[in-house]
């Protein structure tokens, strides 16, 4: 064997067996590739889950914001019609006229003159329209004097002067008081669902 021929020998030995090394280079390049593909649709399908979850719980989020947004504007609209009610009632209790108004009046004023017993006076005050009416009713009763203006729609506020009791029988507090009692009653017929 000459020289030459090792040499072409050793050359083809080597030849093969960068070969070997580079189909073994390339199995494992095309694992390691494969692998990172394998990863990559992982980590794809885990930020699409993740990004999905998000749009679901901020979706979730807003729904439940946007229910409370119009269950909050029903109230506050059925408050607005409750009290444009309310005005309304004042204004018709306010425009009592009349025997009505002298009536409910009377009413009131003995219901708080029935709670005094005071022999030193009482002072009774009034709407500053029903001056002449109360100082017409008070000429009924001994003792008791007109004594001046109440801010109110109508009634009466009585004043001992000896014991200070105080008695509002107003057409505002009895007002309150019914409203106040019925306002489940009143809320139902007007908003019947």
């Amino acid at each position: 064997m000459s020289l030459d021929t090792v040499v072409e020998d050793i050359r083809e030995q080597a030849r093969a067996r960068a070969d070997e090394v580079r189909e073994e280079a390339d199995r494992e390049a095309e694992g390691i590739l494969d692998e990172a593909e394998r990863d990559a649709e992982e980590i794809r399908e885990e930020i699409l889950a993740d990004a999905q979850r998000q749009v679901e719980q901020e979706r979730e989020q807003r729904l439940s914001s946007a229910k409370l947004e119009a269950k909050q504007d029903r109230l506050e609209a059925r408050r607005d019609v409750l009290q444009s009610v309310r005005d309304d009632v004042e204004s018709e209790v306010a425009g009592l006229e009349g025997e009505k108004r002298e009536e409910l009046t009377r009413t009131l004023l003995e219901a708080a003159a029935a709670e005094i017993d005071d022999d030193e006076g009482v002072e009774v005050f009034g709407r500053a329209d029903d001056r002449e009416l109360l100082e017409s009713l008070l000429e009924e009763y001994d003792g008791f004097s007109y004594a001046g203006e109440y801010d109110c729609l109508g009634g009466v506020v009585v004043e001992s002067s000896g014991s200070r009791i105080r008695i509002k029988n107003t057409f505002d507090s009895i007002l309150e008081e019914v409203w106040a009692d019925n306002l489940r009653e009143i809320s139902d017929m007007l908003f019947e669902q």
